[in-house]
């Protein structure tokens, strides 16, 4: 059963190695939807926040790794 464990968290690790940028995606993405759906924000205009939205996002991240480590 052990050997199960360690595939299910190294499977589960290549999708979610960080939780907090994981939620951070996640509620860019539903904040985005939300402001085409409800708000009326054009399409384009959103795509292009998401993509700078993800970049800071991983910047973040990445300094934080480099930090702790």
């Amino acid at each position: 059963m052990t050997i199960l464990r360690m595939i299910w968290d190294e499977t589960f690790g290549l999708f979610v190695d960080d939780g907090a940028l994981a939620l951070q995606v996640v509620v860019l993405i539903a904040a985005l939807t939300a402001s085409v759906k409800l708000v009326g924000v054009p399409p384009l205009l959103a795509a292009m926040l998401l993509i700078v939205g993800l970049l800071g996002i991983l910047a973040v991240s990445l300094l934080r790794k480099v930090r702790g480590s």
